[in-house]
């Protein structure tokens, strides 16, 4: 008996021995950390804007009189602005942009304006400026290496107002006519691009054309038994170019944890 107990032990000590070596040649499991992945998260951001703005020239009449060589000088803009990013790739704001005073130039032609009664053209010359706020959607394209570019439109109205009026005849003869303030529904497309310098802040450059209607003078009368009729200054449009900065509330990104993956 003592031979068999034997006999099972000496088995049962080969069996230990042979799972220890066993074990002994697995691979040490290895714990791997996935790094966490970043979520994508709105947020609210303000702007300010300052750009440059170049006119087509614009057609104007007073009445069935149509004036020649019209233009409108290059002005400059400033504007503010709050929005909210809604997605990597979506975004909106509600923008509010001063233009400074364009200055408008053109010829009235005039049947006894000229020297002892002749026919000729006199001066015509006003201020335009424009109180604009829209309401803008933007495609954010994609980003390399901090660089969004970006395309966009909006829509919403515009204060166009006029002063200065004022006319020079071939004769010598001068005078001024009443300015007005008028609102119009604008649009604009726009497009560019912007630079994240930090979590916060960006730089951001592009172009946007802004239609902004028409603009008027008073009503007024260019001698007894005329009818009373304005100057009208017909569909104003601009190229703008714009340069600014946004600041993005709250920016810090949002993660969400991997599991912790253990492979041997």
């Amino acid at each position: 008996m003592s031979s068999h107990f034997l006999k099972l032990s000496l088995a049962g000590v080969a069996m230990i021995v042979s799972s220890a070596v066993h074990a002994a040649d697995m691979p040490i499991p290895v714990i791997e950390h996935i790094p966490e992945v970043p979520v994508v998260e709105g947020g609210w951001y303000l702007r300010g804007d300052i750009g440059y703005k170049v006119y087509q020239d614009p057609s104007t009449k007073y009445g069935a009189l149509q004036f020649q060589n019209e233009s409108l000088n290059n002005t400059g803009m400033i504007g503010v602005g709050v929005g909210y990013r809604f997605s990597d790739y979506l975004r909106g704001d509600l923008t509010l942009d001063y233009e400074f005073p364009a200055k408008y130039r053109g010829h009235a032609p005039c049947t006894t304006c000229g020297v002892g009664g002749t026919a000729g053209f006199s001066n015509e010359s006003a201020k335009i400026d424009v109180l604009t706020m829209l309401v803008n959607g933007y495609i954010d394209i994609g980003t390399w290496a901090g660089f969004t570019p970006y395309v966009g439109a909006g829509i919403g109205v515009s204060r166009v107002s006029t002063s200065d009026i004022k006319f020079a005849n071939p004769d010598g003869t001068s005078g001024r006519y009443p300015g007005d303030s008028t609102y119009n529904f604008s649009w604009a497309l726009m497009a560019g691009g912007s630079y994240a310098m930090n979590q916060n802040w960006s730089l951001d450059a592009g172009y946007r054309y802004l239609n902004i209607g028409d603009a008027y003078s008073k009503s007024f009368s260019t001698g007894v038994g005329n009818p009373s009729r304005k100057i009208k200054y017909e569909d104003l449009q601009a190229h703008e170019f714009r340069v600014g900065m946004r600041y993005t509330f709250n920016a810090e990104p949002a993660y969400i944890p991997e599991p912790i993956i253990t492979k041997y």
